[in-house]
Order: C-alpha cells, then sequence, then structure tokens
C-alpha cells in the first residue's frame, strides 16, 4: 500500500504521537509499504527519509481554534494532489488535521483518523471547533480510538457515529526485550540499595512534575536513600528555539535563579491584557452568531477560569521558587542530604530504557492525557506503576494488571490535580509491600508480551488501512 501518516511532530521529535507514529511507520516500511509522513518541518531532522520512511516537511504550526499559519495552503495542495491508498491522521486541534477540514471533499484517499482524546472539548476557545467536529468525523472513513471509555469515544457515541476501531497503544518488543544492564545505577550516582522512583514526561508543564516533586519532599523516615528519578525533554515549539539544556543526572550544575518579580509581573500583564482582548473578541463573536444567550454563556465560563487560575498566578507571582522546576529540585537535594535525591536528566532511548528495568517504582501524576505511552513501557520493563486517573490510566492498569490508582480530583476542564499528599501516601505504601510490586511487575511484562508489542497493534492497524469497507465493524 502507499500510505501517508499525518502527525504534528515527527522524529526526532519527542513525545507519545512521535513514538506511536514511529512505531507504525517503520513497521509498515518493514512488511513492504511505501510510508510517507505530512509533519512539521525540523532544522535538526537530517534528510528527507529516516528508516525507510519519507519524510514531507511543512512550515505550518497552529490550529483552527487559534489560527493556522505557514504553509497551509501548500499542505492542502498536497493531500489533494498525490493519491494515498490510505490516510491516517492523528490527534485533533493540530495543524495536520484541522487543515484538512477544507479540502476533506476532495481527498480521494481512505481517511482514517485517531482523535486522541479531544483535550479541549471543554474549553471554551474551542467551543465552536467541537460544534463542528460530528460532520468532520462523518467525513472520514473510520476512527480509531485508544480507550474504551473516555470523551472523544463518547462523543462519537453521543453523536451516533459507529464507523470506529478500539486499539491500545503499547511499548517495542525490540526495545523492551534486552536484558537489564547492572552498570546502570553506579553510571548515574545511584545506591544500588536505594529505592528508585521513575517519572517520565516532557517538560510542559501538565506533566505532574511538581506534584510529584511535592510528593517526594513529603517523604521521610526511610530506612533506604530514596531517589527520584525524573526524565523528561523540553518541549519543542513551532518556532524551533533552543531550549534551555536541562540538568543532567549524576551532575551537580546548579539552575539560574527565577526571574525576578517585576519582570515576571510585567510578563503576566502583558498575557492578562491579551487574554482579555481575545475574550471580548470571542464573546462579541459569539454574540453575532449564536445571539446574547450564548454570549453570556461564554462570559460566564471565562470569569469561571479566571477566578480558578488567580490563585495559581499570584503563587507564580509571589513565590517563584516553586514555580521553577529545577530551582525546586535544588532546594529539595540542598535539604535532603545523601538519604533523598531528585536527579532530573533527559537521557538517550536506549538509557531511559535501562532507567525503566533499575526503577522500583513507576509514578505518574499527569494533569492530561490520553493513552499515555509510558505505562504501557513500565508493564513491558515489569516495572509496577502508580498512576492518577487520567486518560484511560484506570483501563491501562486492568488490562495490562501492571499497576494501580491514585485518586485524584478532575476539574471542570477535565485536568487531573493529584493532591501530593496523597499520592506520597501511596508512594510510601509502595515501599512497604516489595512482593506486591514484584507481583504487578510479572503481571504487566506478560501482558504485554502477549498483547500490547508494537508487533501485535501495527498488524491491527494494517488491517485497518487495507480494508476499504467504510463502515468496519467495531474491534
Amino acid at each position: 500500500m502507499k500510505l501517508l501518516l499525518c502527525c504534528e511532530f515527527y522524529h526526532p521529535s519527542v513525545g507519545g504521537v512521535q513514538e506511536v507514529m514511529r512505531q507504525l511507520a517503520e513497521r509498515f516500511v518493514a512488511r513492504g509499504h511505501d510510508v510517507t509522513v505530512a509533519t512539521t518541518y525540523l532544522p535538526q531532522r537530517q534528510g528527507d527519509r529516516i528508516n525507510g520512511v519519507k519524510i514531507a516537511p511543512f512550515r505550518v504550526s497552529g490550529n483552527l481554534a487559534r489560527g493556522l499559519e505557514g504553509e497551509v495552503d501548500a499542505y492542502r495542495r498536497f493531500l489533494v494532489a498525490d493519491n494515498y491508498d490510505a490516510i491516517l491522521v492523528k490527534a485533533a486541534q493540530q495543524w495536520t488535521f484541522d487543515a484538512m477540514w477544507e479540502v476533506l471533499g476532495d481527498i480521494r484517499s481512505r481517511k482514517i483518523f485517531i482523535p486522541c482524546g479531544f483535550s479541549g472539548l471543554y474549553e471554551p476557545l474551542f467551543a465552536d471547533y467541537f460544534r463542528r467536529m460530528p460532520d468532520v468525523l462523518r467525513a472520514m472513513d473510520h476512527l480509531i480510538f485508544y480507550a474504551e471509555e473516555y470523551r472523544d469515544i463518547r462523543f462519537a457515541r453521543e453523536h451516533g457515529l459507529t464507523h470506529y476501531s478500539i486499539l491500545p497503544n503499547g511499548a517495542s518488543e525490540a526495545e523492551f526485550s534486552v536484558p537489564t544492564d547492572p552498570g546502570f545505577r553506579a553510571r548515574h550516582g545511584i545506591p544500588e540499595d536505594a529505592f528508585v522512583f521513575l517519572t517520565v514526561g516532557s517538560l510542559t508543564g501538565v506533566k505532574g512534575h511538581r506534584e510529584i516533586l511535592q510528593a517526594f519532599a513529603r517523604m521521610k523516615g526511610s530506612p533506604r536513600p530514596l531517589v527520584l528519578l525524573l526524565n523528561g525533554n523540553r518541549h519543542v515549539s513551532p518556532s524551533f528555539a533552543k531550549a534551555t539544556p536541562v540538568v543532567q543526572s549524576g551532575r551537580e550544575a546548579a539552575p539560574a535563579p527565577p526571574p525576578g518579580r517585576a519582570t515576571r509581573a510585567l510578563a503576566f500583564a502583558r498575557a492578562w491584557t491579551e487574554a482579555f482582548a481575545d475574550a471580548g473578541r470571542r464573546i462579541r463573536e459569539a454574540g453575532r452568531q449564536d445571539g446574547p444567550v450564548a454570549a453570556a454563556s461564554l462570559v460566564r465560563d471565562m470569569v469561571w477560569r479566571a477566578a480558578a487560575n488567580s490563585v495559581g498566578l499570584a503563587r507564580r507571582l509571589f513565590r517563584p521558587a516553586d514555580h521553577e522546576l529545577e530551582y525546586y529540585i535544588r532546594r529539595i537535594n540542598a535539604v535532603a542530604g545523601k538519604k533523598k535525591r531528585v536527579l532530573l536528566a533527559d537521557l538517550p532511548r536506549a538509557e531511559l530504557v535501562q532507567a525503566f528495568f533499575n526503577a522500583d517504582l513507576f509514578v505518574f501524576a499527569s494533569n492530561i492525557e490520553y493513552s499515555p505511552l509510558v505505562l504501557y513501557e513500565a508493564a513491558a520493563a515489569g516495572l509496577p506503576f502508580v498512576t492518577v486517573p487520567v486518560g484511560n490510566s484506570a483501563e491501562i492498569a486492568r488490562w495490562t494488571g501492571g499497576g494501580w490508582l491514585c485518586p485524584a480530583p478532575v476539574d471542570r476542564w477535565g485536568y487531573t490535580r493529584v493532591r501530593p499528599r496523597e499520592l506520597a501516601r501511596h508512594m510510601r505504601r509502595a515501599m512497604t509491600d516489595p512482593a506486591r510490586l514484584d507481583s504487578l511487575g510479572a503481571a504487566g511484562r506478560a501482558n504485554w508480551r502477549e498483547h500490547f508489542t508494537w508487533d501485535v497493534i501495527s498488524r491491527r492497524y494494517e488491517a485497518i488501512l487495507a480494508t476499504t469497507d467504510a463502515q468496519r465493524p467495531n474491534a
């Protein structure tokens, strides 16, 4: 088959979407298919092929709610001009999907869409976007969901859509069939008798790093040294600005203190000015298009959200040390001494896999997710995990048998906010029950081998891409 995969970012960019699409694309190529990936241009990407996968880069950014910028028309012409057997596009609210809306009727290829959670479904900014979404989904030949019960599949069911399949995420059988490297801890200055907590996620501000740090800071009186290994890459924005290097594990590089209050106050004042201007524009548009009732509803939502954000705004302004990740880590390490230590790293992929094999517990406290790959990767390594109820993490814990949930409330916009005290309690409890951890780890790895390798999952994708039945039964 001649296949086109569309995603906002792709290798060498790092993230969940990128990893899923890379795993699928490279396996399709290995099975003899002609595969192209349409994605954002990245200056650090070398060449127009990666492991046999053709790259079609475009200098585009944004989405329909905030606006599309760059080579949008060139991308639309590309979609219409070439006749692929099937197009697989991943995630709403990003340009490779949103720019497609205008030319959906002109695309001759079969169109398969992975909604990827609809993270903005409850956001006022995306209200019109999701009013239009049912018609867009009906124009797709097939939909793929990662969860049996989540906001995106509920949305589809509520609008009478049935042309979908449910496929899980997974972890690579090639990466996680390697032996455990006994030298990993020594390389990173981790004591052999330490209890190691691991968390993995891009440093975007919504992956729960702060909550995990606060929970870890509360843990006292352990007979064993405690280490929190926080692995995360800087998020690459469409502007491709160079990120400040993170503190590497095993080093003592001290981060610079956060900007002064005056600088921060000016930045926040500018941000609020822009936000109020944007709010006024959207309220006027809502009034013109949908009448005064819709405008009043939008005002109510905006006031509610502003109130909810005000506490966090004040904390960031008047207590900046808590807001700066590296600065907060340095504070924990300075107080805790040798009995407790935080390591912030951005490990190469092979070394990160060894981190999964050498840790004792994976901790996940992300604020917003769909179907987190890292939980499947923990199961693949035989590493038990504790996770907040974000995305379909409850389903993943049940499917893999490799972990359990730490309760956490979800706010009206769908963001999960765990209480650090509660998370610390679950982390401490795990340390006192090694037999339970061993049992969870063994169950997770066994279930991963049978059901959740990318070899198994990619063959299910391949069957959907190959079918000519636009109303394929649920799978």
